[in-house]
């Protein structure tokens, strides 16, 4: 069978099955996307918020944000690159699909592990349309060759390319359509001096108070179509360390447990059973967490004692306890990372229920 015209297309890309010579003659490849299935509703439904106005918190970075994007729509030209910096969860992804929705331009997502040789970064470029939001995900893992492939582009909009080896190798300079670099990072710290320099505005975002979270809570209950009450929403969003897609994540559970145990309804009562089945306590503290402090308080008496012993003692990799339970702790008061180790502060033991040893105050 002879090539075909036309042939289906996903995301907007013609493909080609290679299933011709197995078809009857006269039919028709077609390709079937389960999510036609699916009301409408269901596709379109996400808990991230869509506009600026919608945001809750990080009043200064959204007030900043639509400035600049008023400003750039007025000359008609792209926002100056971004750099959203911060902990895991606080709404950097929501801010580059919100840009790109205000700006009435496509999102072009990545993540920077993603992006291992200079030609992922130059296929993306390359494919961009005219004032495209280009996001990377945890920027701060790119290589430093594929990074330096960005300076040009984001300074100067070109992409240097070499052509051939050795001495006939020479450079081509590809002209690049005027985009919006958006990198997200959880480290910035790791990133290098001129990539961080390069971005025009940059902003850090900050942990949530309760009642902002409480609201997150109430809107996504809204857009779940879950029935909860003002105490229900404040009950899970003092529990959510802070941080947005926890408190979806509680919400999505406590919804569970309203509905096979209850009537369906989230209220104080409800919420707070269900986080206690799922063993997170009123400061947010989880299984994992208390498990940490009641080593260090009780078998090493509070501490100090090092990353490596606390890693062997619990069969977790220092990795995860450096980057994954220590940093709420830290944020919490409840851990000190001191010169000669770990030491817990009274606010955990009183959070353990024990009393300190006698002099651990006077330690450090």
């Amino acid at each position: 069978m002879s090539d075909r015209e036309d042939l289906p297309e996903i995301g907007g890309s013609r493909i080609n099955l290679g299933l011709e010579s197995d078809l009857p003659e006269g039919a028709e490849p077609r390709v079937h996307d389960a999510r036609a299935d699916l009301p409408d509703r269901d596709l379109d439904r996400s808990l991230r918020p869509s506009l600026l106005v919608d945001f809750v918190n990080q009043k200064q970075v959204t007030e900043q944000l639509s400035l600049f994007i008023e400003a750039a729509k007025r000359r008609e030209e792209p926002l100056d690159h971004v750099l959203l910096a911060g902990p895991p969860g606080l709404g950097k992804t929501s801010l580059a699909n919100i840009v790109a929705a205000e700006m009435g331009v496509p999102l072009v997502q990545t993540a920077g592990p993603a992006l291992e040789k200079k030609g992922d970064v130059a296929a993306f470029l390359t494919s961009l349309e005219p004032g495209s939001v280009f996001f990377i995900d945890e920027i701060h893992r790119l290589g430093r060759a594929v990074e330096e492939t960005l300076y040009p582009a984001m300074e100067d909009g070109e992409l240097p390319v070499v052509l051939g080896q050795g001495v006939g190798a020479r450079t081509v300079t590809l002209p690049l359509p005027p985009f919006t670099l958006i990198g997200a990072t959880t480290r910035s710290g790791l990133l290098t001096t001129p990539l961080r320099d390069r971005f025009g505005v940059s902003h850090r975002l900050e942990y949530y108070s309760p009642e902002d979270l409480a609201v997150i809570v109430s809107r996504s209950a809204g857009i779940l179509e879950v029935q909860i009450d003002d105490a229900g929403a404040h009950a899970i969003a003092e529990r959510s360390r802070g941080t947005p897609r926890v408190a979806n994540r509680l919400l999505k559970r406590v919804r569970d447990f309203a509905e096979v145990k209850g009537t369906g309804i989230v209220d104080a009562e409800v919420a707070e059973a269900a986080l206690e089945m799922l063993e997170v306590d009123r400061a947010g503290l989880d299984r994992s967490d208390r498990a940490l402090l009641s080593l260090i308080a009780n078998r090493f008496s509070g501490g100090p004692v090092g990353l490596s012993t606390i890693a062997v003692a619990t069969g977790e990799e220092t990795d995860t306890i450096e980057d994954v339970l220590e940093p709420y702790l830290l944020q919490l008061g409840m851990l000190k990372r001191t010169p000669r180790g770990r030491v817990l502060t009274r606010h955990a033991f009183e959070h353990l229920g024990l009393e300190p040893p006698a002099g651990h105050e006077q330690l450090f």
